[in-house]
């Protein structure tokens, strides 16, 4: 995310969508007592500024009280639903990601025993499950206890647009009032059309996003749950190659990880291990021909070497296709397939040994780690609230370590990408030597 990009943002972008005033007593009353604001905690009248830098502050050349800023997470003292007369509706959507079971675990809890909601239903098989006629499964506390020591969804996920109305009509028939989307930008944006739908049509139901993405790309929040534990699976098989390259003669690891459009994966891992020469991310153009240069030299110097590719890396070397998957998204060409090939032409008759390891099944379908936990049961507290409290057609995200509130049409409009020119990609660079370019 550049200063341009953040410069675009007004306030009337972060504005977020309310169903109506809110009237009903928090059962959290208690609980709030008489929190006053400090450093760690905001209070619902107050709101956290986008600019977290004095320079981007200043380019804007505003007043303080002009300068666009996120609504606050947390709860409210005054709620849009009566909590004894909420349904809610919790859905999985797209890929597997590390803490998706946290998620709605600490969901089914957190309606439970802080609002008193009796009535949570679980949407089957993501989207589909609202239009295909699959009754939804009920979820207590007792189907969701150690759910989250689990990979993967117990609610099942697919990929693909479904029907909005045939969607809506399906919610209204079960009573839900309040639907939590767990998803990334596709899945967000059919949480969109949902909310569109169920508004046009002046129903009282709010739905809010908890935005999943392993690949981190989801723009306007610190990261996305299952990012830290992803990147340490993946360190893992970093790890692993490395073994195997150093102990073979002329041993090449290869590690292809995920990240279609965004190398953070790659580069977080890369960064843990400190045993990679080479990572390559789609934000960066590489040419082959240099790239087996100077591969060949790093294993002349120290035997052996390690190259990180991200799966979207390097597209520009494959012949154009139009063709997508079921969630409309471009099918990549197999970047590593292509490496591994290079690099043994490239070597010729010399000795050679290359280790090629694709871990990403293995890395999406893992537990989520402590960290990425805490972070799981954060966001659904988070997005309890939100809903209790009416708010619709949002997400709930960490924006510089505090809970804010996002419009979805502002988190699905743009990507989060690494940026060559910033920080992270020069820690990058750093760490493995590799040149600032190599085309």
């Amino acid at each position: 995310m550049n200063t341009a990009d953040l410069l675009t943002v007004t306030s009337d972008d972060l504005a977020i969508t309310r169903l109506g005033e809110r009237t009903v007593d928090t059962p959290l009353a208690d609980l709030l007592g008489e929190r006053e604001e400090t450093w760690h905690y905001v209070t619902e009248t107050d709101r956290v500024l986008l600019d977290v830098v004095q320079g981007i502050a200043k380019k804007r050349a505003l007043d303080v009280a002009a300068l666009p800023a996120f609504n606050p997470g947390g709860p409210r003292r005054k709620l849009f639903f009566e909590p004894s007369e909420v349904t809610a509706g919790i859905v999985t959507c797209g890929g597997l990601c590390p803490g998706l079971n946290n998620v709605i675990r600490g969901l089914v809890l957190h309606l439970g025993r802080a609002y008193g909601v009796k009535r949570v239903l679980g949407i089957r098989n993501g989207f589909k499950g609202l239009t295909d006629g699959s009754e939804p499964v009920v979820l207590t506390e007792q189907s969701v206890a150690d759910i989250q020591n689990r990979g993967g969804t117990i609610l099942g996920t697919s990929r693909g647009n479904q029907d909005p109305v045939v969607g809506v009509d399906t919610m209204v028939r079960l009573g839900v009032n309040i639907l939590f989307v767990i998803g990334g930008d596709g899945s967000l944006r059919g949480a969109q059309k949902l909310a569109d739908e169920a508004r046009g049509r002046g129903e009282r139901i709010a739905v809010v996003g908890i935005p999943k993405t392993i690949d981190n790309d989801i723009p306007w929040i610190d990261r996305s749950f299952g990012f830290q534990t992803a990147f340490a699976q993946a360190a893992q098989s970093i790890r692993a190659a490395h073994i195997e390259a150093s102990s073979t003669e002329n041993g090449v690891g290869l590690v292809k990880l995920m990240g279609r459009h965004s190398g953070f994966i790659a580069c977080y891992s890369t960064l843990a291990s400190h045993d990679v020469d080479f990572t390559l991310i789609p934000e960066v153009p590489f040419d082959v021909d240099v790239l087996m240069s100077r591969l060949k030299k790093k294993v002349e110097q120290q035997g052996h070497a390690v190259v990180v590719v991200a799966e979207g890396a390097g597209q520009e070397h494959f012949p154009a296709s139009d063709q997508t998957d079921a969630s409309g998204n471009a099918k990549l060409n197999d970047i590593g397939g292509l490496l591994k090939k290079r690099i043994i032409d490239s070597f010729g008759d010399e000795p050679l040994s290359v280790r090629y390891v694709d871990p990403g099944y293995e890395i999406r379908s893992v537990p989520a780690n402590a960290f990425d936990a805490v972070y799981c049961t954060r966001l659904a507290q988070a997005a309890t609230h939100a809903g209790m409290a009416g708010f619709t057609s949002m997400v709930v995200g960490q924006w510089s370590g505090r809970m804010v509130h996002l419009p979805i049409a502002l988190t699905t409009a743009s990507r989060n990408v690494v940026d060559p020119h910033g920080q992270l990609w020069m820690n990058v660079l750093e760490t493995t030597g590799q040149p600032k370019r190599m085309v």
